[in-house]
């Protein structure tokens, strides 16, 4: 059984006991949530498909940490004007175990 989740603007395709990492979510570390945002949902023989989303499917989510990814470089450049500008970025995440599908 598996399901397409919505969650910070992007698509993840989950199972139960899946660990996933997604954008920052505003709960505590062993705090479950709830995503009502199932896309598409599947029990093996069988897809449901929504339209945008499937009518009382739910996927709770246990929160396992919240940390930062490894840090990119932003680096700017013109040519011939002298211009160069560098810059990092670390996005935060919260890593989630998938607890439930509920259909």
């Amino acid at each position: 059984m598996y399901a397409i989740i919505k969650t910070g603007g992007k698509q993840y395709k989950v199972s139960e006991g899946d660990v996933i990492k997604v954008e920052k979510l505003d709960a505590n570390i062993d705090e479950i949530v709830e995503i009502n945002d199932v896309l598409a949902i599947s029990n093996g023989t069988e897809l449901t498909v929504g339209k945008p989303v499937v009518e009382g499917a739910k996927v709770q989510l246990k929160v396992l940490e919240h940390d930062k990814a490894k840090k990119i470089i932003v680096f700017k450049y013109k040519p011939k004007k002298n211009y160069r500008r560098k810059t990092g970025h670390r996005q935060p995440f919260t890593k989630v175990v998938v607890e439930k599908i509920i259909n």
